[in-house]
Protein backbone atom coordinates (compact mmCIF):
# COMPACT_ATOMS: atom_id res chain seq x y z
CA UNK A 1 0.00 0.00 0.00
CA UNK A 2 1.27 3.46 -0.80
CA UNK A 3 2.02 6.06 1.44
CA UNK A 4 -1.07 8.13 -0.30
CA UNK A 5 -3.60 5.33 0.67
CA UNK A 6 -2.22 4.70 4.39
CA UNK A 7 -2.06 8.60 4.91
CA UNK A 8 -5.68 8.63 3.19
CA UNK A 9 -7.21 5.66 5.46
CA UNK A 10 -5.79 7.31 8.74
CA UNK A 11 -8.14 9.31 11.23
CA UNK A 12 -7.14 12.38 12.93
CA UNK A 13 -6.12 11.21 16.13
CA UNK A 14 -3.88 8.41 14.16
CA UNK A 15 -2.47 11.02 11.90
CA UNK A 16 -1.80 13.46 15.34
CA UNK A 17 -0.38 10.56 17.62
CA UNK A 18 2.17 9.34 14.62
CA UNK A 19 3.55 12.92 13.80
CA UNK A 20 3.57 13.52 17.70
CA UNK A 21 5.94 10.23 17.78
CA UNK A 22 7.38 10.93 14.84
CA UNK A 23 6.75 7.78 12.84
CA UNK A 24 5.47 10.15 10.15
CA UNK A 25 6.32 13.69 9.60
CA UNK A 26 4.05 16.57 9.18
CA UNK A 27 5.66 17.64 6.36
CA UNK A 28 5.20 13.84 4.69
CA UNK A 29 1.82 14.13 5.66
CA UNK A 30 1.29 17.21 3.80
CA UNK A 31 2.41 16.82 1.04
CA UNK A 32 0.87 13.69 0.51
CA UNK A 33 -2.31 15.07 1.16
CA UNK A 34 -1.86 18.38 -1.51
CA UNK A 35 -0.74 15.02 -3.57
CA UNK A 36 -4.07 13.50 -3.28
CA UNK A 37 -5.40 17.19 -3.64
CA UNK A 38 -3.97 18.02 -6.90
CA UNK A 39 -5.53 14.16 -8.47
CA UNK A 40 -8.96 14.21 -6.80
CA UNK A 41 -10.13 17.85 -7.17
CA UNK A 42 -9.60 18.58 -10.99
CA UNK A 43 -12.91 15.78 -10.89
CA UNK A 44 -14.66 17.02 -7.76
CA UNK A 45 -13.78 20.64 -6.87
CA UNK A 46 -13.85 20.51 -3.10
CA UNK A 47 -11.18 23.13 -2.43
CA UNK A 48 -11.70 26.27 -4.70
CA UNK A 49 -8.52 27.99 -2.65
CA UNK A 50 -5.94 25.35 -2.02
CA UNK A 51 -2.97 26.98 0.56
CA UNK A 52 -0.07 24.83 -0.25
CA UNK A 53 2.45 26.99 0.64
CA UNK A 54 0.41 27.81 3.81
CA UNK A 55 0.05 24.29 4.52
CA UNK A 56 4.19 23.34 3.89
CA UNK A 57 5.07 26.52 6.33
CA UNK A 58 2.76 24.95 8.96
CA UNK A 59 4.22 21.66 8.70
CA UNK A 60 7.58 22.49 8.37
CA UNK A 61 7.14 24.63 12.20
CA UNK A 62 5.60 20.97 13.35
CA UNK A 63 8.43 19.22 12.63
CA UNK A 64 10.64 22.02 13.84
CA UNK A 65 8.92 22.10 16.94
CA UNK A 66 8.89 18.59 17.37
CA UNK A 67 12.86 18.11 16.40
CA UNK A 68 13.32 20.26 19.23
CA UNK A 69 11.31 18.55 22.18
CA UNK A 70 8.99 21.28 22.26
CA UNK A 71 5.53 20.62 23.19
CA UNK A 72 3.05 20.90 20.05
CA UNK A 73 -1.16 20.74 19.91
CA UNK A 74 -3.51 18.17 19.66
CA UNK A 75 -4.09 18.74 16.25
CA UNK A 76 -0.46 19.50 14.98
CA UNK A 77 0.48 18.48 11.36
CA UNK A 78 -2.96 16.95 10.50
CA UNK A 79 -4.75 18.59 7.51
CA UNK A 80 -7.61 20.29 6.91
CA UNK A 81 -10.19 22.26 5.05
CA UNK A 82 -11.74 25.33 5.75
CA UNK A 83 -15.40 26.39 4.74
CA UNK A 84 -15.20 29.29 2.38
CA UNK A 85 -17.83 31.17 4.01
CA UNK A 86 -15.23 31.18 7.42
CA UNK A 87 -13.25 33.94 7.69
CA UNK A 88 -9.40 33.10 6.97
CA UNK A 89 -6.78 36.04 7.76
CA UNK A 90 -4.71 36.69 4.06
CA UNK A 91 -6.69 33.45 2.17
CA UNK A 92 -8.74 34.62 -0.02
CA UNK A 93 -12.82 34.08 1.13
CA UNK A 94 -15.25 34.64 -1.44
CA UNK A 95 -18.47 33.24 0.12
CA UNK A 96 -19.07 31.70 -3.17
CA UNK A 97 -20.23 35.62 -4.61
CA UNK A 98 -19.30 38.10 -7.44
CA UNK A 99 -19.67 40.15 -4.81
CA UNK A 100 -16.63 39.09 -2.75
CA UNK A 101 -14.69 37.33 -5.59
CA UNK A 102 -11.00 38.97 -4.35
CA UNK A 103 -12.02 39.16 -1.00
CA UNK A 104 -8.97 39.13 1.38
CA UNK A 105 -10.27 38.84 5.04
CA UNK A 106 -7.46 40.72 7.67
CA UNK A 107 -8.59 38.47 10.60
CA UNK A 108 -9.33 34.69 10.80
CA UNK A 109 -12.42 33.46 12.52
CA UNK A 110 -12.08 32.63 15.86
CA UNK A 111 -12.77 28.94 14.56
CA UNK A 112 -10.03 29.42 12.72
CA UNK A 113 -7.94 30.94 15.30
CA UNK A 114 -8.07 27.80 17.49
CA UNK A 115 -7.61 25.19 14.41
CA UNK A 116 -4.03 27.22 13.85
CA UNK A 117 -2.93 26.94 17.84
CA UNK A 118 -3.77 23.45 17.92
CA UNK A 119 -1.65 22.63 15.29
CA UNK A 120 -3.71 22.04 12.07
CA UNK A 121 -2.41 22.28 8.76
CA UNK A 122 -4.64 24.57 6.60
CA UNK A 123 -4.89 23.20 3.23
CA UNK A 124 -7.06 25.41 1.86
CA UNK A 125 -10.20 26.94 1.38
CA UNK A 126 -13.67 24.26 0.71
CA UNK A 127 -16.24 25.45 -1.64
CA UNK A 128 -19.79 26.55 -1.04
CA UNK A 129 -22.80 27.70 -2.12
CA UNK A 130 -23.46 31.56 -1.96
CA UNK A 131 -23.24 33.01 1.37
CA UNK A 132 -24.94 29.45 2.00
CA UNK A 133 -28.43 30.40 0.76
CA UNK A 134 -28.71 26.58 -0.66
CA UNK A 135 -28.42 22.87 0.63
CA UNK A 136 -26.36 21.73 -2.93
CA UNK A 137 -22.89 22.38 -4.41
CA UNK A 138 -22.90 25.11 -6.87
CA UNK A 139 -21.98 28.37 -7.47
CA UNK A 140 -21.23 31.73 -9.57
CA UNK A 141 -17.97 32.00 -8.83
CA UNK A 142 -16.19 28.12 -8.90
CA UNK A 143 -16.52 25.12 -10.26
CA UNK A 144 -19.95 22.75 -9.21
CA UNK A 145 -18.49 20.66 -5.99
CA UNK A 146 -18.88 16.94 -7.32
CA UNK A 147 -20.16 13.92 -5.29
CA UNK A 148 -17.37 11.37 -4.48
CA UNK A 149 -19.96 8.57 -4.85
CA UNK A 150 -20.86 9.67 -7.72
CA UNK A 151 -19.49 12.63 -9.80
CA UNK A 152 -22.59 13.07 -11.32
CA UNK A 153 -24.60 13.67 -8.24
CA UNK A 154 -24.72 16.74 -5.52
CA UNK A 155 -22.55 16.26 -2.17
CA UNK A 156 -25.35 18.64 -0.93
CA UNK A 157 -24.12 21.55 0.83
CA UNK A 158 -23.29 24.49 1.54
CA UNK A 159 -20.47 22.84 2.66
CA UNK A 160 -19.80 20.91 -0.06
CA UNK A 161 -16.26 20.93 -0.81
CA UNK A 162 -15.85 19.48 2.74
CA UNK A 163 -17.66 16.97 2.47
CA UNK A 164 -16.70 16.16 -0.68
CA UNK A 165 -12.71 16.42 0.59
CA UNK A 166 -13.27 14.19 3.79
CA UNK A 167 -15.16 11.41 1.52
CA UNK A 168 -12.42 11.36 -0.81
CA UNK A 169 -9.63 11.10 1.98
CA UNK A 170 -7.96 14.65 0.73
CA UNK A 171 -8.21 15.59 4.75
CA UNK A 172 -9.39 13.49 7.54
CA UNK A 173 -11.83 16.39 8.97
CA UNK A 174 -12.99 20.05 7.70
CA UNK A 175 -14.89 22.71 9.19
CA UNK A 176 -18.70 23.10 8.10
CA UNK A 177 -21.00 26.15 8.54
CA UNK A 178 -24.71 24.90 9.66
CA UNK A 179 -27.85 27.61 9.63
CA UNK A 180 -30.13 24.81 8.24
CA UNK A 181 -28.14 21.70 7.99
CA UNK A 182 -25.34 22.40 6.07
CA UNK A 183 -23.26 20.65 8.00
CA UNK A 184 -25.33 17.74 8.58
CA UNK A 185 -26.75 18.18 4.45
CA UNK A 186 -23.43 17.18 2.88
CA UNK A 187 -22.77 14.75 5.67
CA UNK A 188 -25.50 12.61 4.85
CA UNK A 189 -25.21 12.83 1.22
CA UNK A 190 -20.89 11.90 1.52
CA UNK A 191 -21.46 9.18 3.99
CA UNK A 192 -19.00 10.95 6.41
CA UNK A 193 -19.89 12.13 9.86
CA UNK A 194 -21.16 15.56 10.52
CA UNK A 195 -21.95 17.34 14.12
CA UNK A 196 -23.73 20.71 14.89
CA UNK A 197 -23.11 22.01 18.25
CA UNK A 198 -25.70 23.50 20.55
CA UNK A 199 -25.87 27.17 19.63
CA UNK A 200 -23.21 29.06 20.61
CA UNK A 201 -20.81 26.08 21.93
CA UNK A 202 -18.48 26.93 18.75
CA UNK A 203 -18.22 30.94 18.74
CA UNK A 204 -18.39 33.08 15.24
CA UNK A 205 -16.76 35.66 14.40
CA UNK A 206 -16.66 37.98 12.49
CA UNK A 207 -18.48 36.33 10.30
CA UNK A 208 -22.18 36.10 10.29
CA UNK A 209 -21.50 38.53 13.99
CA UNK A 210 -20.01 41.67 12.16
CA UNK A 211 -22.23 44.08 10.00
CA UNK A 212 -18.82 44.83 8.11
CA UNK A 213 -19.66 42.42 5.24
CA UNK A 214 -22.85 42.37 3.64
CA UNK A 215 -23.93 39.06 3.08
CA UNK A 216 -21.35 37.10 5.31
CA UNK A 217 -22.90 38.85 8.26
CA UNK A 218 -26.22 36.76 8.26
CA UNK A 219 -28.37 34.47 10.23
CA UNK A 220 -27.19 35.44 13.62
CA UNK A 221 -29.17 33.34 15.42
CA UNK A 222 -29.10 30.24 13.61
CA UNK A 223 -25.32 29.78 12.51
CA UNK A 224 -23.39 26.85 13.98
CA UNK A 225 -19.66 25.85 13.19
CA UNK A 226 -19.01 22.12 13.47
CA UNK A 227 -16.36 19.44 12.48
CA UNK A 228 -17.20 17.01 9.40
CA UNK A 229 -15.03 14.02 9.68
CA UNK A 230 -14.74 10.59 8.71
CA UNK A 231 -14.83 9.39 12.26
CA UNK A 232 -16.95 10.39 15.54
CA UNK A 233 -13.47 10.12 17.39
CA UNK A 234 -12.00 12.65 14.77
CA UNK A 235 -14.95 15.05 15.30
CA UNK A 236 -14.56 15.16 19.57
CA UNK A 237 -10.66 16.01 18.86
CA UNK A 238 -11.90 18.84 16.78
CA UNK A 239 -14.34 19.29 19.37
CA UNK A 240 -11.96 19.74 21.85
CA UNK A 241 -9.91 21.91 20.32
CA UNK A 242 -12.61 24.78 18.82
CA UNK A 243 -15.21 25.05 21.37
CA UNK A 244 -15.34 27.92 24.34
CA UNK A 245 -16.82 31.42 24.94
CA UNK A 246 -15.31 34.33 23.53
CA UNK A 247 -16.51 37.81 24.27
CA UNK A 248 -17.17 38.71 20.42
CA UNK A 249 -19.63 36.42 20.21
CA UNK A 250 -22.45 37.10 22.10
CA UNK A 251 -24.13 33.89 21.27
CA UNK A 252 -21.50 32.32 23.03
CA UNK A 253 -21.50 29.77 25.92
CA UNK A 254 -19.31 28.36 28.29
CA UNK A 255 -17.58 24.97 27.79
CA UNK A 256 -18.82 23.48 30.34
CA UNK A 257 -19.71 19.87 28.30
CA UNK A 258 -16.43 18.38 29.46
CA UNK A 259 -13.90 16.37 27.12
CA UNK A 260 -15.50 14.88 24.14
CA UNK A 261 -12.98 12.35 23.26
CA UNK A 262 -13.70 10.89 27.12
CA UNK A 263 -17.70 11.29 26.54
CA UNK A 264 -17.06 8.70 23.64
CA UNK A 265 -14.70 6.82 25.06
CA UNK A 266 -16.77 4.26 26.61
CA UNK A 267 -20.02 4.54 24.39
CA UNK A 268 -23.07 2.78 26.12
CA UNK A 269 -26.13 4.13 25.54
CA UNK A 270 -28.20 1.07 27.59
CA UNK A 271 -31.54 2.08 28.95
CA UNK A 272 -31.80 6.01 27.20
CA UNK A 273 -35.31 7.22 25.58
CA UNK A 274 -35.13 7.31 21.85
CA UNK A 275 -37.71 8.23 19.40
CA UNK A 276 -37.71 7.98 16.02
CA UNK A 277 -39.98 10.01 13.46
CA UNK A 278 -39.65 8.94 9.55
CA UNK A 279 -41.49 11.65 7.95
CA UNK A 280 -42.19 14.21 10.59
CA UNK A 281 -45.37 13.66 10.44
CA UNK A 282 -46.25 15.23 6.70
CA UNK A 283 -42.87 15.09 4.79
CA UNK A 284 -42.70 13.22 1.51
CA UNK A 285 -39.61 11.25 1.67
CA UNK A 286 -38.60 8.43 -0.52
CA UNK A 287 -38.86 4.83 0.40
CA UNK A 288 -35.08 3.81 0.13
CA UNK A 289 -34.35 6.25 2.57
CA UNK A 290 -37.25 5.53 4.82
CA UNK A 291 -36.04 1.90 4.33
CA UNK A 292 -32.24 2.54 5.42
CA UNK A 293 -33.42 5.19 8.52
CA UNK A 294 -35.41 2.92 10.03
CA UNK A 295 -33.32 -0.45 9.45
CA UNK A 296 -30.63 2.55 11.26
CA UNK A 297 -33.34 3.27 13.93
CA UNK A 298 -33.90 -0.51 14.80
CA UNK A 299 -29.71 -0.38 15.66
CA UNK A 300 -30.54 1.89 18.69
CA UNK A 301 -33.13 -0.88 20.28
CA UNK A 302 -31.57 -4.14 18.88
CA UNK A 303 -28.09 -3.79 19.35
CA UNK A 304 -27.55 -0.58 21.51
CA UNK A 305 -30.48 -1.71 24.49
CA UNK A 306 -32.22 1.95 24.12
CA UNK A 307 -36.45 2.24 24.85
CA UNK A 308 -37.02 2.74 20.89
CA UNK A 309 -40.92 4.49 19.88
CA UNK A 310 -42.16 6.14 16.77
CA UNK A 311 -43.14 9.51 17.30
CA UNK A 312 -43.37 12.34 15.71
CA UNK A 313 -43.18 16.19 18.08
CA UNK A 314 -46.69 17.38 16.21
CA UNK A 315 -45.79 21.00 14.86
CA UNK A 316 -46.88 22.28 11.71
CA UNK A 317 -44.60 22.12 8.59
CA UNK A 318 -42.27 25.48 9.34
CA UNK A 319 -40.59 25.88 6.46
CA UNK A 320 -41.88 29.03 5.28
CA UNK A 321 -41.71 30.53 9.00
CA UNK A 322 -37.74 29.21 8.57
CA UNK A 323 -37.62 30.96 5.24
CA UNK A 324 -38.84 34.44 6.96
CA UNK A 325 -36.24 34.11 9.51
CA UNK A 326 -34.02 33.73 7.38
CA UNK A 327 -34.80 37.31 5.54
CA UNK A 328 -35.07 38.72 8.39
CA UNK A 329 -31.08 37.86 9.54
CA UNK A 330 -30.23 38.97 6.58
CA UNK A 331 -28.67 42.30 5.72
CA UNK A 332 -31.48 42.99 2.79
CA UNK A 333 -30.76 46.77 2.63
CA UNK A 334 -26.66 46.13 2.22
CA UNK A 335 -26.90 43.18 0.08
CA UNK A 336 -29.51 44.99 -2.22
CA UNK A 337 -27.06 47.50 -2.59
CA UNK A 338 -24.26 45.52 -3.39
CA UNK A 339 -26.16 43.32 -6.57
CA UNK A 340 -27.43 46.67 -7.84
CA UNK A 341 -26.30 46.54 -11.61
CA UNK A 342 -24.98 43.13 -10.70
CA UNK A 343 -27.98 41.23 -10.48
CA UNK A 344 -27.56 38.80 -13.48
CA UNK A 345 -24.34 37.66 -11.61
CA UNK A 346 -26.47 36.18 -8.55
CA UNK A 347 -27.73 33.06 -7.78
CA UNK A 348 -31.58 33.05 -8.98
CA UNK A 349 -32.76 31.79 -5.50
CA UNK A 350 -30.79 34.42 -3.70
CA UNK A 351 -31.88 37.22 -5.83
CA UNK A 352 -35.52 35.72 -5.22
CA UNK A 353 -35.00 36.16 -1.53
CA UNK A 354 -33.72 39.75 -2.16
CA UNK A 355 -36.08 41.40 -4.50
CA UNK A 356 -38.98 40.63 -2.37
CA UNK A 357 -40.69 42.87 -0.27
CA UNK A 358 -41.10 41.22 3.21
CA UNK A 359 -43.60 42.45 5.85
CA UNK A 360 -43.06 43.24 9.30
CA UNK A 361 -46.33 41.19 10.00
CA UNK A 362 -44.76 38.04 8.33
CA UNK A 363 -41.26 38.86 10.22
CA UNK A 364 -43.19 38.59 13.78
CA UNK A 365 -45.41 35.67 12.97
CA UNK A 366 -42.18 33.83 11.85
CA UNK A 367 -40.86 34.64 15.36
CA UNK A 368 -44.16 33.88 17.12
CA UNK A 369 -43.73 30.48 15.74
CA UNK A 370 -40.46 29.85 15.85
CA UNK A 371 -41.39 30.34 19.45
CA UNK A 372 -43.91 27.74 19.56
CA UNK A 373 -41.43 24.87 17.64
CA UNK A 374 -39.19 25.32 20.06
CA UNK A 375 -41.58 24.78 23.07
CA UNK A 376 -43.31 22.23 21.40
CA UNK A 377 -40.03 20.14 21.34
CA UNK A 378 -39.49 21.08 25.05
CA UNK A 379 -42.12 19.38 25.69
CA UNK A 380 -41.07 16.70 23.56
CA UNK A 381 -37.77 16.32 24.69
CA UNK A 382 -39.22 16.01 28.07
CA UNK A 383 -40.07 12.08 27.22
CA UNK A 384 -36.64 11.53 25.37
CA UNK A 385 -32.76 11.04 25.49
CA UNK A 386 -32.73 11.36 21.82
CA UNK A 387 -34.95 11.90 18.44
CA UNK A 388 -33.78 9.88 15.18
CA UNK A 389 -35.05 11.29 11.99
CA UNK A 390 -33.64 10.74 8.43
CA UNK A 391 -30.84 13.47 7.81
CA UNK A 392 -33.01 14.18 4.25
CA UNK A 393 -35.35 13.40 2.81
CA UNK A 394 -33.82 11.92 -0.58
CA UNK A 395 -30.64 10.41 -1.38
CA UNK A 396 -28.49 12.32 -3.84
CA UNK A 397 -29.62 13.76 -6.82
CA UNK A 398 -27.81 15.36 -9.93
CA UNK A 399 -25.60 18.31 -9.89
CA UNK A 400 -27.11 21.79 -10.81
CA UNK A 401 -30.77 20.81 -9.17
CA UNK A 402 -31.62 22.51 -5.99
CA UNK A 403 -33.56 19.48 -5.58
CA UNK A 404 -36.01 17.45 -6.78
CA UNK A 405 -39.72 18.56 -7.23
CA UNK A 406 -41.22 15.40 -7.01
CA UNK A 407 -40.46 12.35 -3.70
CA UNK A 408 -42.35 9.54 -3.76
CA UNK A 409 -45.00 10.58 -6.03
CA UNK A 410 -45.71 14.21 -4.26
CA UNK A 411 -44.89 17.37 -5.95
CA UNK A 412 -43.29 19.03 -3.36
CA UNK A 413 -41.19 22.56 -3.38
CA UNK A 414 -37.67 22.26 -4.39
CA UNK A 415 -36.36 22.52 -0.86
CA UNK A 416 -38.38 19.89 0.40
CA UNK A 417 -36.00 17.37 1.02
CA UNK A 418 -34.10 19.58 3.52
CA UNK A 419 -37.17 19.08 6.26
CA UNK A 420 -35.39 17.61 9.04
CA UNK A 421 -32.52 19.44 9.30
CA UNK A 422 -32.93 22.98 9.75
CA UNK A 423 -35.61 22.27 12.88
CA UNK A 424 -32.56 22.03 15.15
CA UNK A 425 -31.00 25.40 14.26
CA UNK A 426 -34.55 26.92 15.00
CA UNK A 427 -34.00 25.44 18.56
CA UNK A 428 -29.97 25.39 18.71
CA UNK A 429 -30.39 21.67 19.58
CA UNK A 430 -26.78 19.40 18.88
CA UNK A 431 -27.76 17.23 16.39
CA UNK A 432 -25.42 14.85 14.35
CA UNK A 433 -25.70 12.53 11.18
CA UNK A 434 -24.37 9.51 10.85
CA UNK A 435 -23.85 7.08 7.81
CA UNK A 436 -27.21 5.23 8.32
CA UNK A 437 -26.08 2.68 5.12
CA UNK A 438 -26.36 2.38 1.16
CA UNK A 439 -29.99 2.41 -0.91
CA UNK A 440 -30.33 -0.51 -3.37
CA UNK A 441 -28.43 1.78 -5.66
CA UNK A 442 -25.56 2.69 -3.62
CA UNK A 443 -25.95 5.89 -2.64
CA UNK A 444 -25.05 6.86 0.98
CA UNK A 445 -28.20 7.49 3.34
CA UNK A 446 -27.61 9.88 6.85
CA UNK A 447 -29.65 8.96 10.16
CA UNK A 448 -29.97 12.34 11.84
CA UNK A 449 -29.36 12.04 16.04
CA UNK A 450 -30.77 14.85 17.84
CA UNK A 451 -30.51 15.58 21.57
CA UNK A 452 -31.64 18.00 24.34
CA UNK A 453 -31.14 21.40 24.44
CA UNK A 454 -27.48 21.82 24.96
CA UNK A 455 -26.69 17.98 25.95
CA UNK A 456 -23.49 17.41 22.60
CA UNK A 457 -22.21 14.57 25.10
CA UNK A 458 -24.97 12.65 24.83
CA UNK A 459 -25.24 12.99 20.82
CA UNK A 460 -22.05 12.64 20.66
CA UNK A 461 -22.14 9.22 22.74
CA UNK A 462 -25.01 7.88 20.79
CA UNK A 463 -22.99 8.83 17.45
CA UNK A 464 -19.90 6.78 18.72
CA UNK A 465 -22.27 3.50 20.17
CA UNK A 466 -23.42 3.56 16.56
CA UNK A 467 -20.57 3.91 14.75
CA UNK A 468 -19.26 0.63 16.64
CA UNK A 469 -22.27 -0.82 16.14
CA UNK A 470 -22.58 -0.56 12.04
CA UNK A 471 -18.94 0.53 11.36
CA UNK A 472 -19.01 2.46 8.19
CA UNK A 473 -15.34 2.88 7.55
CA UNK A 474 -15.20 0.30 4.92
CA UNK A 475 -18.18 2.15 3.00
CA UNK A 476 -16.17 5.20 1.67
CA UNK A 477 -16.11 5.92 -1.72
CA UNK A 478 -11.86 6.22 -2.13
CA UNK A 479 -11.50 2.63 -0.42
CA UNK A 480 -10.79 -0.56 -2.84
CA UNK A 481 -14.02 -2.46 -1.23
CA UNK A 482 -17.44 -1.54 -0.99
CA UNK A 483 -19.25 0.79 -3.07
CA UNK A 484 -16.02 2.04 -4.14
CA UNK A 485 -16.63 0.12 -7.93
CA UNK A 486 -19.97 1.63 -7.78
CA UNK A 487 -18.53 5.36 -8.60
CA UNK A 488 -19.24 6.68 -12.15
CA UNK A 489 -16.86 9.11 -13.91
CA UNK A 490 -14.33 8.85 -11.23
CA UNK A 491 -11.05 7.53 -11.08
CA UNK A 492 -9.68 7.19 -7.35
Amino acid sequence: MSLDDDVARMDARTLAAHIRTRALSAMEVTETALARLARLDPLLHAFCTPTPELARATARAVDAQLAAGEPVGPLAGVPVGIKDLVFTANIRTTFGSPLYRDFVPEEDDIVVERLKAAGAVILGKTNATEFGYSGVGHNPVFPTTRNPWDTALTPGGSSAGSGAAVAAGIVPFAIGSDGGGSVRIPAAHCGIYGFKPSMGRVPVYPGCRDERYPGASSWESLEHIGPMSRSVGDAALMLNAIVGPDPRDRYSIPASDGDYLAAIAEPDITGLRVAFSEDWGYAAVDPEVRRVAAAAAEVFATVLGCRLERADPGWEDPAAMFATLIAAETDLGGMRRMINGREHEISPHLLDLLRRDWTAEEITDAKTGRKRLCNTMWRFMAHYDLLLTPTLAVPPFPVHMQGPEVIDGRMVRSNAWLCFTFPANLTGQPAASVPAGLTAAGLPVGLQIMGRHLDDRTVLRASAAFEHARPWLERLPWHGSGSAGRVRNTEY
